[in-house]
């Protein structure tokens, strides 16, 4: 065969690995308002980038007959490229052939890309769009599944870990996604469930459809599965990148440094009277957030899930820093059994990857009732709490309001190892409000006063003065628990100083095995 020729033949199995399932079938992912496999690589990575690898593997299945049906490539385009210029890999699955069901040769492919992003330090982005296991090739497709599961597991906390889900995603399958870092849906045309809709009315009864059960919103606001909810896959792409250029390449590195001509010293009078004058009343602790970052921007992660706690990046001067924050919009701020789960899992992400916390604090208490220590608040609380001492990057804290009880302990305290605390005027640091607390002390003294007017007069003015006497922040400045006392508007400046002066902190564990957290 001459070389034109097989230069030729060449060409020719790329061009057919390119069509995946055929014209038809990638017509009919069109149809549904999804991209191929290829495409959303192209839209993900830089223009140009994409280095393929394995564009020739096939299957090598004969039973059933898969001998008279095979593709190239076998359903997953695997290789790696840039974002903004920095090295990833990526694999995304091809729904247009066998449904995007995944095999033994598939998986070899899923894992050669990871064990090679291992090898250089650099993050993993799979995209997600199958119908599960290959039927056809029974324990060699579960076999590379957990093959998967197992470099999910060695890269957790060493390169990031990124899933996308722009179709279905059922059984065994969604494991992966949740031993990654971050997981983002498309609304309306993506969906995880461990057992289908069939399944379910089988075994229990229920009428479910795919949406309800597994749904982008359902998984975003309910279970707290995925972090990201996106419009559409162009925008769950965009939400990649933007996620990215907050994070380091692996653990060993910082996270890059962007350039900002935002002043550091730049004041937000606004933020002298946010606080308002009643300590039952709410704010949005996301206008203190947007008063104190660069150019206002913040990426918040898992919005819609136990919004009583907020989870984000941004950054200040140029630095990538993570932020947990109370949200008094939203049951009064106070930690529960998800909003400590969320908030634990991101610090501990922070932590793997060498990107400075910044607290926020604002918080009544942990939420009473039996629902609450049923569903064993004790653990999931003590979650966030191992979190935060575990930590060993810089953490700053600024306590805005209320810090009471053992939620004051739990949210990124000095006795935490916190390295910088600062508190507003307005913190109120005590072991419970004022109400409970001149409750507890005096219970004998407002039994005793049989008058409804004289004992509402009463409990009024011991409010007052245990509000004057532990409800601030200088009995706690007083004992070095709080670093100092700052003016609001330049709480900005304020938490720069302070990152800057723990670019160079380094702190340790204990040498062990791994830590046993509260699980």
């Amino acid at each position: 065969m001459a070389i034109q020729e097989k230069i030729k033949e060449l060409m020719d199995l790329r061009e057919k690995a390119r069509l995946g399932g055929g014209e038809k079938r990638i017509e009919a992912q069109h149809k549904k308002g999804k991209l191929t496999a290829r495409e959303r690589i192209e839209a993900l990575l830089d223009e140009g980038s994409f280095e393929e690898f394995d564009m020739f593997v096939s299957h090598r299945t004969h039973d059933f007959g898969l001998d008279k049906q095979s593709f190239l490539s076998d359903g997953v385009v695997t290789g790696y490229g840039t974002i903004d210029g920095r090295l990833v890999y990526v694999f995304s699955q091809d729904f247009t052939v066998f449904g995007g069901s995944l095999s033994e040769m598939f998986a070899q492919k899923i894992c050669k890309v990871m064990d090679k992003a291992m090898k250089v330090g650099a993050p993993v982005i799979g995209i997600n769009d199958s119908g599960g296991a290959r039927i056809q090739e029974g324990v060699k497709s579960l076999a590379g599944y957990a093959d998967i599961f197992q470099r999910n597991i060695m890269a957790s906390g060493v390169i990031p870990q990124i899933s996308a889900i722009f179709g279905p995603c059922a059984g065994g399958a969604v494991y992966s996604p949740a031993l990654t870092d971050f997981t983002i849906m498309s609304k309306n045309t993506s969906y995880m469930f461990v057992t289908g809709p069939k399944v379910v009315k089988t075994v229990t009864g229920e009428t479910v459809t795919d949406e309800e059960l597994g749904g982008a919103m359902v998984h975003g606001s309910k279970s707290g599965v995925t972090h990201f909810v996106a419009e559409d896959e162009q925008e769950g792409v965009l939400l990649i990148r933007k996620l990215l250029s907050y994070l380091p390449q692996n653990n060993l590195e910082d996270p890059p440094l962007a350039l900002c001509d935002d002043p550091i010293d730049r004041l937000d009078d606004s933020l002298n009277d946010i606080i308002p004058e009643s300590a039952n009343k709410p704010y949005d602790i996301k206008d203190v957030i947007y008063a104190i970052t660069d150019y206002s921007e913040f990426m918040e992660v898992q919005r819609h899930y136990a919004p009583n706690i907020i989870t984000g990046f941004a950054r200040f001067n140029g630095m990538s820093v993570g932020i947990v924050a109370n949200q008094p919009n939203y049951l009064a701020g106070v930690l529960d059994i998800n909003s400590s789960r969320k908030a634990a899992r991101f610090v501990r992400f922070c932590d793997a990857f060498n990107i400075p916390i910044v607290t926020l604090v604002d918080v009544p208490g942990f939420l009473p009732g039996t629902a609450q220590e049923y569903g064993g608040i004790i653990l999931h609380g003590a979650k966030l709490l191992f979190a935060y001492g575990e930590a060993t990057v810089p953490k700053v804290t600024v306590i805005l309001r209320k810090a009471y009880g053992g939620a004051y302990d739990v949210m990124g305290s000095k006795h935490l190892r916190g390295d910088i605390n600062y508190a507003w005027p307005t913190a109120e640091i005590a072991v419970m409000g004022p109400r409970g607390a001149v409750e507890v002390l005096n219970q004998k003294e407002i039994a005793a006063i049989e008058n409804p007017d004289e004992r509402n007069r009463f409990v009024a003015q011991k409010e007052e003065e245990y509000r004057k006497k532990f409800a601030n922040p200088y009995v706690a400045a007083k004992y070095g628990y709080i670093d100092d006392v700052i003016e609001p508007r330049n709480t900005r400046f304020r938490i720069i100083r302070a990152l800057q002066s723990l670019a160079t902190k380094k702190d340790v564990n204990p040498p062990k095995k791994h830590s046993n957290i509260p699980l």
